[in-house]
């Protein structure tokens, strides 16, 4: 019995998570075609669970062939990212271009950050851990099938809330005055940067991703402390909580000389220039600015 293979598409989603709200609304809107995989097929998807273990063709050939590949979820150290690629490549010919989402937190090193050449500046041309493991898979997918990698840095969008995050980023005022700089994304215009490198594909190339700002943690924990009252399904003890971790920055203010926030560029430690992807790919985020 002959086996269905799903028609072509111009673009696989490799793992419908969090980004796909933004992604897909953005490939129906510019009319390109599209299949994605969850690991359990839900909403009309694929079932699809990458095994790094398996050399089983039959997970591949469930999948379209597409003329775009995206990778969402991080594969780690070497070998894994050649092992989905040719699996992919067996079944579907090598005539396909692969897109990795990963983190710009592999530019996050304590020595270039407090004395870079640059000032704690990085670019997509920057150094980055090379020894980090999903770094590691990611310059393999480059070299192996010219992957293009966007390292983006602080999602947000829908449920995903920065003033929410607070709890998690810090437990005392110690590690308020610790936190310097913070960068973000929205989630659309992560949709906008993986059609535009669809489009305008660039071989082997990483790329910085973020709204093209530097933001100041202490300035956005002020400005968090002050939205409590907008917070309606918010309880007292949360409430309590961002009050708190805005007076420990008024305090830390008047310990450490700062007059105003946002405190200068020379301070807060790593910095990520994002322009040339969006220079590249000749648009700009819509998202300018965290609300």
């Amino acid at each position: 019995m002959l086996r269905h293979r799903p028609d072509p598409v111009d673009f696989l989603i490799l793992g419908a998570g969090w980004t796909s709200q933004f992604l897909i609304p953005e490939l129906h809107r510019c009319g390109i075609t599209h299949a994605a995989t969850t690991t359990t097929g839900r909403d009309n998807t694929i079932p699809f669970k990458f095994d790094p273990e398996s050399a089983d063709l039959e997970p591949y050939e469930r999948l379209p062939s597409a003329e775009t590949v995206l990778i969402t979820f991080p594969l780690r150290g070497h070998g894994q990212s050649k092992h989905i690629t040719s699996l992919y490549r067996k079944v579907h010919g090598e005539k396909n271009r692969w897109i990795q989402l990963g983190s710009s937190g592999i530019f996050n090193k304590e020595r270039e950050a407090i004395a870079g050449e640059h000032g704690g500046w990085s670019t997509e041309e920057s150094e980055y851990d090379r020894s980090d493991p999903r770094a590691i898979a990611e310059d393999e997918l480059r070299e192996c099938v010219g992957g293009c990698v966007l390292n983006l840095s602080g999602l947000y969008g829908g449920e995903r809330k920065p003033r929410n995050w607070l709890g998690r980023l810090a437990k005392s005022k110690d590690d308020v005055r610790a936190r310097v700089s913070v960068h973000f994304v929205h989630g659309e215009d992560v949709a906008r940067a993986i059609v535009a490198t669809h489009r305008n594909f660039t071989e082997g190339k990483r790329w910085i991703v973020t709204d093209l700002r530097v933001y100041d943690w202490w300035d956005l924990i002020l400005s968090f402390s002050a939205l409590v009252d907008e917070e309606e399904r918010e309880s007292v003890e949360e409430r309590e909580k961002r009050l708190l971790f805005g007076k420990w920055v008024g305090e830390l203010m008047v310990e450490e000389g700062v007059r105003a926030l946002p405190r200068s560029m020379g301070v807060l430690g790593r910095k990520l220039d994002s322009r040339g992807f969006w220079r590249t790919m000749e648009i700009w985020p819509r998202h300018g600015r965290l609300a």
